[in-house]
């Protein structure tokens, strides 16, 4: 019997995926639970994995677009496993089992403790991870539903060991080539990827649908800078992540936010939407372009957590691995040119948000204090923002709020 692959259904806006690139070959042998194939998608890349084991027959090659529900490959699920590749077990059902308990189960209290993370069954994407950077899922303690590893737990375990994130080198871009010879003149033609083209249609959107302006302001980041300098060895060694600069801007996003609930909405024809919630983005940078992953609820999240939403996501961005959840809603954008050495931009609206705050270089100037010449690391910061659902007063207020709770970082513990 032939079992379909089928692009799957991965979010209501999406339509389509193009075919990234086959982890398999044509008349390969793969197990049940074995990723087939990954997908691009104008929102995110997606893995495709085999619901059943047997030999596979690709249908769409690498590089053809594919319609949801449209199938990619078959499986022939009669074919016996090959020599030395032994068929892999059924996954078991959970459900399945609950309901239809035999003599030989065990029992399951009600608070059962939570398992050792190596006896739980790993996903696709944690097996994989775990495998690439040969970490043995037995020495990583999972947070997940009754103990499962996630993948924030696998980063969190290498931010704190050997296989630290900062340690791997960046990938080469992928528009980097060698030097063609001397004298030649060349050019290429590559066809723009789902992600780039999304990039470049919701960006000419913004320009002109938005009344976009822009207001700036300046920092002194020396308090920060004097906390993360105090506490980072004993942050890093409780929470096995760094303490960056991003958490602070979160939560400082967050209070300005509070206090200028405007920017934390947009215009829906002719209503505005007002959110009680803050579901803040992360504009990140990857080799396939500019993604903004969202960190939900951001204002219930300890400064450890931002900063570990912070670094899983940004690992998985630039390892193609975000899914299209996290890639959906946000109502305000945090974006961080500063790491690339910018020293001041206009950042772009992320529609439908009104407002996105953009972060850049640190750097020392001269500055008076009390009456003063002193020197001091500052940040230029700067709010681009929907001018029809945003008013100036509104727009350097909520600056002025950033710059309060950084300059003064005991204003976000206590909320003022």
């Amino acid at each position: 019997m032939a079992i379909d692959v089928k692009m799957p259904n991965v979010g209501e806006s999406v339509q389509e995926g193009v075919i990234h690139k086959w982890r398999v070959k044509a008349g390969d042998y793969v197990n049940r639970d074995d990723v087939l194939v990954e997908l691009e998608t104008d929102k995110a890349t997606v893995e495709v994995v085999a619901e059943s084991s047997g030999v596979i027959e690709i249908i769409k090659k690498q590089g053809e677009t594919v319609a949801i529900g449209e199938v990619m490959a078959k499986i022939d699920n009669t074919a016996a496993a090959p020599a030395g590749k032994p068929a892999a077990a059924p996954s078991p059902a959970p459900q399945a089992v609950a309901s239809t308990p035999s003599a030989q189960s065990v029992p399951v209290p009600p608070t059962p403790p939570a398992k050792a993370s190596h006896d739980m069954p790993l996903s696709p994407a944690v097996r994989r991870m775990t495998e690439e950077h040969h970490v043995n899922p037995a020495a990583v303690t999972g947070t997940g539903k009754d103990g499962r590893l996630t993948k924030g737990d696998v980063i969190a375990h290498m931010e704190g060991g050997s296989h630290s994130a900062s340690s791997v080198a960046p990938s080469a871009p992928a528009f980097a080539k060698p030097h063609t010879a001397s004298g030649q003149r060349t050019e290429r033609r590559e066809p723009m990827t789902m992600l780039r083209r999304k990039i470049a249609e919701r960006l000419v959107h913004a320009q002109e649908t938005a009344a976009i302006l822009t207001t700036f302001n300046e920092i002194d980041m020396s308090n920060v800078m004097r906390i993360r300098s105090d506490y980072k060895d004993k942050f890093k060694e409780k929470y096995g992540v760094g303490l960056g600069f991003m958490s602070f801007f979160i939560r400082a996003a967050v209070e300005a936010l509070k206090a200028y609930p405007a920017v934390n909405g947009w215009i829906e024809g002719n209503e505005i939407v007002y959110h009680d919630y803050y579901d803040i983005g992360v504009a990140v940078s990857s080799n396939r372009g500019l993604v903004v992953p969202v960190i939900k609820d951001a204002d219930r999240l300890s400064m450890a957590e931002l900063e570990m939403s912070v670094a899983d996501y940004g690992k998985r961005a630039r390892d193609g691995k975000l899914s299209v959840d996290e890639m959906t809603g946000g109502t305000f954008t945090v974006s961080n040119g500063g790491v690339f050495g910018s020293l001041m931009a206009t950042p772009i609206l992320n529609p439908p948000q009104s407002g996105i705050l953009g972060m850049h270089k640190i750097e020392e100037r001269p500055v008076v204090v009390n009456g003063q010449i002193v020197i001091r690391p500052m940040m230029y910061v700067a709010l681009s923002y929907d001018h029809r659902i945003i008013d100036g007063r509104e727009s350097v207020g909520f600056l002025v709020k950033i710059k309060e709770c950084i300059e003064d970082p005991t204003r976000i513990l206590v909320g003022v």
